[in-house]
């Protein structure tokens, strides 16, 4: 029996060697999980079923459990570099099967999935082209590198300080390319519909001060240093039935092979009149003198053939423009209470249509291919009468250039954000993660993956940060949670036991030599 015992000794001693050497040997594997060998004791049952006082007949190895106790976190370079700090596994595809991993160690292939060193897919939700996450069953995470398309002005906040010890303007009325007939001016950047980036500018004109104290400001606005009212007027040849018509037949003048020189010259004459007549009847509406009708008659018509030479029609579009001058109308106009803050009771009594926020509608002009109009409305809340210099305070639209993506990286909560060439972000795919009953009943396929068993029970997925579910460090990894010096030391220990186990067998040896040798 000694010898039995001393075998098992001997195999259970190897068996915990094999444990400690692929412990020590995966102590730099990202995402690792070291084991440990647990061993039970073998007692032979008796014939008759009683339990005596027999000695037992060795060891064996129960068990090899791995401990998922939480490694190290460290950072690295890799932006898709991704480390669970808490309970959980990443998911991920691979050959026709579903794994499960703690190694984050990810990268981006050709066809932009984000994969592993053995080319599993990181699996999630994934998002539409507006950013919202379309949950259900994950999938394979490709991230979507097509351009975000621009949007359009439609909302304006702004808050500004009109300062109360402002007098009035001494020229009256309102013209925006006389400074002596506005009090302040403040630009905001605003985008058409094809993303082009146009400057909106709002004029604020003290009017007055009622005999209750409450002040009145009236907001004119600009659009590319053209102040709207004149602008609507300019844009009216992009609206106009006989300006559509000569530009179309521009365009064919200009394509026609061979290109006719005469006939392209003509057909920008015959666009400038068609245009500059529509134009002349949109500023005779809004109320242009006699003076600036003349203006815009002499920017048009056979008798300045020479000034339309060569050009396009968008370039005779902004000819005829700059010499649009109309009386300005306001936008609408802000009461102030002798406190300070915005009276919108009063100017909803006042009128009504131009209560905050107002609603503006800017012509595009040139439009160049986009909306020739851009409706925004425009809202004051916050805005102050002070005994302050006059400023903006803050602003913010909700309009944006169309963007390239230039990078992305997950955040804390597994969501991969994408940042574009014109300053924004996107929310790209959400990482999905699952967690197990008990994680030690995963099966261990290598490479660092595990596969689900009924041991394991099945998965629970979630999104990092929820329902028990670890949070996630970008650029970093986990690190083996093997410990080195308990390593080394739990090899001596299993080396002296294989010792020991082998002396107990060289023992028996001698005493059944000493028995032959009985003679």
């Amino acid at each position: 029996m000694a010898f039995q015992q001393g075998l098992s000794g001997l195999n259970a001693a190897s068996q915990s060697l094999d444990v400690i050497g692929n412990n020590i040997a995966n102590s730099s594997t990202v995402g690792f999980k070291a084991s440990q060998a647990q061993f039970a004791d073998i007692y032979a049952t008796s014939l008759n079923g009683v339990a005596g006082n027999q000695a037992g007949i060795g060891v064996s190895v129960s068990t090899v459990q791995q401990t998922f106790s939480q490694g190290s976190v460290t950072t690295s370079s890799n932006p898709l570099d991704i480390a669970i700090n808490g309970n959980g596994f990443f998911r991920v595809y691979n050959d026709n099967q579903v794994q499960y991993t703690r190694n984050g160690q990810f990268t981006k292939d050709a066809n932009n999935y984000i994969i592993n060193a053995q080319g599993a897919q990181l699996t999630g939700y994934l998002a539409d082209s507006s950013g919202k996450i379309i949950a259900g069953q994950p999938v394979p995470i490709q991230i979507d590198v097509a351009d975000m398309k621009p949007n359009a002005t439609t909302t304006i906040s702004t808050e500004v300080n009109l300062d109360s010890n402002d007098a009035q303007p001494t020229t009256v009325p309102f013209n925006a390319d006389d400074p002596t007939s506005y009090n302040l001016q403040v630009p905001t950047t605003v985008y058409d519909s094809l993303g082009n980036a146009h400057v909106l500018q709002n004029f604020y004109v003290k009017t007055g001060t009622d005999a209750s104290g409450e002040a009145t400001w009236d907001v004119y606005q600009g659009i590319d240093n053209k102040e709207v009212t004149a602008a609507s007027a300019a844009s009216a040849a992009q609206t106009d039935p006989s300006s559509i018509t000569a530009r179309a037949a521009y365009q064919a003048a200009v394509t026609a092979v061979p290109l006719d020189a005469t006939a392209v010259q003509a057909a920008a004459l015959s666009y400038a009149q068609a245009a500059g007549a529509a134009v002349l009847a949109a500023a005779t509406t809004a109320g242009a003198s006699v003076a600036q009708q003349n203006a815009i008659s002499a920017s048009y018509g056979s008798t300045n053939t020479a000034t339309l030479q060569g050009l396009t029609p968008d370039a005779i579009d902004v000819a005829i423009g700059d010499t649009v001058e109309v009386p300005a109308v306001k936008a609408g106009s802000l009461i102030f209470t002798t406190t300070g803050t915005l009276d919108k009771t009063a100017m909803l009594a006042a009128t009504p249509s131009q209560a905050v926020p107002f609603t503006i509608t800017v012509p595009i002009f040139p439009a160049t291919g986009a909306n020739a109009s851009l409706p925004i409305s425009l809202d004051f809340t916050g805005s102050t009468q002070f005994a302050t210099s006059g400023s903006e305070k803050a602003t913010s639209q909700d309009g944006y250039a169309g963007g390239s993506l230039t990078s992305f990286s997950p955040d804390a909560n597994g969501l991969i954000v994408g940042s574009y060439s014109n300053g924004k972000t996107r929310d790209l795919a959400q990482i999905v993660m699952a967690n197990f009953a008990d994680p030690n009943g995963l099966t261990p396929l290598g490479n660092n993956v595990w596969a689900e068993s009924s041991a394991s029970g099945t998965p629970t997925l979630g999104t990092p940060n929820t329902a028990g579910l670890g949070t996630l460090v970008p650029s970093a990894v986990e690190s083996s949670n093997t410990d080195l010096t308990a390593e080394l030391v739990n090899m001596i220990v299993a080396q002296r036991a294989y010792q020991a186990n082998a002396q107990t067998i060289k023992t028996e040896d001698q005493i059944l030599q000493t028995l032959v040798n009985l003679r």
